[in-house]
């Protein structure tokens, strides 16, 4: 009950003073998520062609609230069109019990269906918002380890070979985006596009609390378009093993104490030169449990800082 105690109280200072309602949000240095039709080729960088996410309300919120998604169509500038523009995406959004206590490898149906829409290639959300709502915070399933009331955003590619890039937003209003106090989101599996600008470096931050001993990294389809590299307050950029096209790897790293309680950054570095344009990317990680580790949009316990001497030697326990 202490470590969980201390746990929450962190988590809501980190989360009062930065809002985590953009999604991706302005920490991770992320454009767009991307889900594909499932008649895609996985070379495309999306292995399931579906995407999870979680927004946790806090359980003083008593308001109605609602999920908003950027760009939800497949047309435009921002998607990946592969030929036709043929694609599907439907987004749905479940509550109640088994919501996230039930949830499978890549999310899964289970909980209560609150809402549901598909979109084809439409231009009528181009570079629009459409908003799911209004939701009553009751309506998600209560999880403390998560910090409140659960909802859960499945999109996924039905039809069609074009990738749909797209963001969230969690607001208060239909209309704009306002973001809830202590609101916050996470996913466990993240597929994602890379800045096509070799100098802009993407972050992903997973949480260790006290039962991890080490962490398993896998990304997939990075297409060797430079380095990934963990970071944190005892690591100054442990490098990770990267993948090729349409190939999986993993690599392990060992937790070290002053790891344990803090965030880690994750960091999506592009080569300098040749770097792709077009790069999606999946990532996950898993603790030596094999439980699959959450990614909160902003860090809990803010970005990490290095607290080492730079003599030592980098990534070494």
């Amino acid at each position: 009950m202490k470590y969980f105690t201390t746990t929450l109280i962190i988590f809501l200072l980190v989360i009062s003073e930065c809002l985590a309602q953009p999604v991706p949000a302005d920490e991770e240095n992320i454009p767009f998520l991307v889900t594909f039709g499932n008649e895609a080729k996985t070379s495309y960088g999306d292995n399931d062609f579906k995407q999870v996410f979680y927004f946790s309300i806090p359980k003083d919120y008593r308001k109605p609230f609602y999920i908003r998604i950027y760009d939800p169509d497949i047309n435009g500038d921002n998607d990946e069109i592969i030929g036709e523009e043929n694609t599907k995406t439907r987004f749905s959004v479940y509550g109640g019990t088994g919501c996230i206590s039930k949830r499978t490898e890549v999310g899964g149906k289970s909980g209560n269906l609150l809402a549901s829409k598909m979109f084809d290639n439409r231009s009528t959300y181009n570079d629009k918002w459409y908003s799911f709502g209004p939701f009553n915070p009751s309506q998600g399933e209560d999880a403390p380890i998560y910090y409140g009331n659960v909802f859960k955003i499945i999109a996924e590619g039905l039809e069609g070979n074009d990738g749909n890039l797209y963001r969230y937003f969690l607001s208060t209003s239909p209309t704009k985006n306002i973001p809830i106090d202590g609101g916050n989101a996470f996913t466990f599996f993240y597929t994602f596009r890379l800045h096509a600008d070799p100098n802009q470096v993407s972050h992903i931050y997973p949480y260790v609390d006290d039962r991890v001993i080490s962490i398993r990294q896998t990304n997939f389809d990075w297409d060797n378009d430079g380095s990934i590299k963990l970071y944190s307050v005892a690591t100054l950029a442990k490098s990770l093993s990267v993948s090729g096209d349409n190939k999986k790897v993993t690599s392990e790293y060992f937790i070290k104490k002053a790891e344990k309680g803090t965030s880690l950054d994750i960091q999506f570095q592009k080569r300098k030169e040749n770097s792709l344009d077009n790069n999606n990317v999946v990532f996950y990680i898993r603790n030596n449990y094999g439980e699959s580790m959450p990614f909160y949009t902003v860090p809990i316990g803010g970005v990490p800082k290095f607290k080492g001497t730079t003599n030592a030697v980098k990534g070494r326990r």
